[in-house]
């Protein structure tokens, strides 16, 4: 009798299309096989013959150069035994004639990245052509440290490939439309080639604490030939303004082709960046805005303002700063490294500010451990904690002798951390999550945040820069009273209250027109000595031009108002617009003053820049494979032309981002840009444009199109 072949493996069939389906990867554009650990895959195998009770096959999944076992690289799987090996097993559902379905589940905790699969079968073995496998975090499974119950949670921050970034200034907030795009041509490759570049352990690479810190310090280029170079200067030139950007997709395209930083960005494309990358391998992100964000250079919880006499803000001894806003993000997981009670919601940051162990990376810092005030935990909740809660200290400086002279102005104790902001689950509709970073001001769990915070703090000698400072929080020490009936009572009203509103909306090239209110609710009548100074700022609190200032001495009867105008012609600010290289803030500082007293009161306020729109004309509806034409319009209502404007476009599954040149616009030109496109795919569709010149920073808009098959 000739003796029975040898069992060989004739073809292995990754059942794709089903297995995407049921992992929720059926998005991702890519050819070869991308599951999610934890959850099992189905496969086919087919032999030469049929398998027989003695036969052998074992499945082997391999990741990295150099696989394994010990490394938990290299996965043997007995088909036959459907022991679990590692967390992971193969089992046999069916065999008949020369097949077998087989059942490969990962471990919950599996090392994240891209597998190789071969097939043994005795002394045999077979690799498959497209023999890759990407194995990501899995929020739909319960073992998974990145696991998250509810289903619309999860659509919006892991399956969302669009979304908005909040931007503006706390007193006029709007949306950036943002394109995540996690799903595009080549984006998954982007992130495996992040993770090899990383340099994280095999071990290392099953956590998302790790891998998510690892993503922070790897969208910014600072330390490790990163995704994106920041610029903040205002010249773009050798590269992309920030402004320009309307996604992620064209930056993570470019940077996996040409293994370079891409040019430039500032914290939202940081933010959009990261929020891509995240939401690409499994981990549920949101992109987070922050409004008046501290940066507290001294980490002493205190932005320190130094003004002269006229109350115009001193730069070269300011260090600290107060971002208009401030955009990072939020991951969400288990901490098994830290005490319990810190799952949850993350913070990480991708903008380059501070160093953290010698890198240019940021968190993640449990959203629990901020708000309490546990500054001490892992990773970076001190910077995070006075991002939100730090103070603004004003001082002014007087130069006696040679020598400053410091003198404390004016504490403004809840000046950091407004209106903190994400895109709503499901909804295109802002969300304002301040409760989750901090308690209401002046409540009593506040207190014992700060208390908690402070006590960690205190030991630092920061309160040692100036004699006259305030060691180590102003409202610590003179502001709170701490007898326990007054805890739960609201602040007591300020005497004088101070409002600073624009007459008419802000166009550029039209004047600023401002009114300030100062109110008196003291019994009696007062004199106040009110200082104030306007300056064009970016939007990371940098001092382009002080362009007016006011003083004026006024008498309040008790119970009354008094309204004082500031104007502000536009010749002023018009020649500086341009050397702004972000979103320009008109900054209005004043500062009152009771004679007599020595109380003072001050508020401020950034106002932005209103913008003519761009408006999109197209069908509500198109097919699949069926072009149709969009147009781009854009009228100058200005009283200004705009130099050098830029037009960007994009629409994801039907084009890929293009920038029109569209030169100086006059007042009152219109221009007209025309694309065609294809729609790949089925389902509600966005079309996202931005307009950028030189003077004006970024005009956005959006329309969605339902696509049909």
């Amino acid at each position: 009798i000739s003796p029975e072949p040898q069992l060989m493996v004739t073809g292995v069939d990754f059942l794709r299309s089903k297995n995407m389906r049921l992992h929720h990867t059926d998005a991702y554009e890519n050819q070869s096989l991308v599951a999610r650990r934890g959850q099992g895959i189905e496969m086919k195998l087919s032999f030469n013959k049929e398998l027989s009770a003695s036969d052998k096959v074992k499945l082997q999944f391999s990741i990295g150069e150099w696989p394994i076992k010990t490394q938990g690289t290299l996965i043997s799987l007995n088909l036959r035994s459907g022991k679990d090996y590692n967390g992971w097993r193969a089992t046999i559902i069916t065999s008949s004639n020369k097949e077998c379905l087989v059942t490969v589940t990962s471990a919950p905790n599996a090392i994240v990245g891209k597998y190789s699969l071969k097939v043994v079968t005795g002394s045999n073995s077979y690799k498959p052509e497209n023999d890759a496998i990407y194995l990501l975090f899995n929020p739909w499974c319960q073992e998974d440290t990145v696991f998250m119950a509810g289903e619309a949670e999860k659509k919006e921050y892991v399956l969302n490939d669009m979304g908005y970034i909040y931007v503006g200034s706390a007193d006029y907030i709007h949306g950036r439309p943002w394109n995540f795009g996690q799903f595009e041509e080549l984006i998954l490759d982007s992130c495996m080639y992040l993770l090899d570049l990383s340099k994280l352990k095999p071990n290392a690479r099953r956590d998302p604490v790790l891998v998510s810190r690892a993503m922070s310090a790897l969208v910014n280029a600072n330390d490790d030939r990163g995704v994106l170079m920041g610029n903040w200067s205002g010249v773009y030139t050798g590269g992309t303004s920030p402004l320009a950007w309307v996604g992620s997709v064209a930056i993570l395209q470019q940077y996996y082709k040409t293994k370079k930083p891409v040019s430039y960005g500032q914290c939202w494309v940081f933010s959009g960046v990261l929020t891509t990358v995240m939401r690409c391998l499994g981990i549920p992100t949101r992109s987070v805005s922050n409004f008046d964000s501290a940066h507290d250079t001294q980490e002493d919880l205190r932005v320190d303002i130094f003004l002269n006499e006229n109350r115009e803000p001193l730069s070269n001894l300011t260090t600290d700063s107060i971002w208009n806003f401030h955009v990072w993000n939020d991951a969400w997981m288990k901490r098994p490294d830290l005490p319990a009670g810190f799952d949850g919601w993350q913070a990480i940051d991708s903008t380059p500010q501070e160093l953290s162990q010698g890198v240019f990376q940021c968190g993640p810092s449990p959203l629990k451990a901020v708000l309490e005030g546990h500054v001490y935990m892992n990773f970076d909740c001190k910077f995070v904690y006075a991002e939100v809660n730090a103070d603004k200290v004003y001082w002014k400086v007087k130069t006696v002798n040679g020598q400053n002279k410091y003198t404390k102005l004016a504490v403004v104790t809840n000046a950091a951390g407004k209106h903190i902001s994400t895109k709503a689950v499901g909804q295109n509709t802002r969300e304002d999550i301040t409760l989750q970073y901090k308690y209401p001001e002046g409540s009593l769990k506040e207190r014992k945040s700060m208390q908690t915070a402070t006590s960690f703090l205190s030991g630092s000698g920061s309160g040692a820069r100036y004699a006259s400072a305030i060691v180590p929080r102003s409202r610590m020490g003179e502001d709170v009273n701490p007898s326990p009936q007054e805890h739960n009572e609201e602040p007591p009203k300020p005497e004088i209250q101070l409002e600073i509103t624009s007459k008419s909306p802000l166009y550029p090239g039209n004047p600023i027109d401002l009114n300030i209110t100062a109110k008196n609710f003291a019994p009696k009548s007062q004199i106040i000595n009110l200082a104030g100074s306007c300056q064009l700022q970016s939007y990371i609190g940098q001092i382009k031009a002080n362009i007016g200032c006011i003083k004026e001495t006024i008498k309040l009867e008790s119970k009354s108002e008094a309204e004082i105008p500031l104007k502000i012609e536009a010749d002023k600010y018009m020649g500086i617009l341009a050397s702004v290289g972000d979103e320009d803030v008109i900054k209005v500082t004043i500062i009152a003053e009771v004679e007599g007293t020595d109380k003072k009161f001050a508020k401020d306020v950034s106002l932005t820049f209103q913008y003519p729109p761009i408006t999109v004309e197209m069908p509500a509806t198109a097919r699949v494979d069926e072009e149709f034409s969009c147009a781009f319009i854009f009228k100058n209502t200005l009283s200004m032309a705009l130099r050098d404007c830029k037009l960007c476009v994009e629409g994801l599954g039907m084009f890929k981002m293009t920038l029109f040149d569209e030169g100086d616009i006059e007042p009152g030109r219109i221009i007209k840009s025309k694309i065609i496109c294809t729609p790949k795919r089925a389902g509600e569709k966005k079309i996202v444009a931005t307009l950028a010149s030189i003077q004006v920073k970024g005009i956005s808009v959006e329309k969605i199109i339902t696509v049909t098959e």
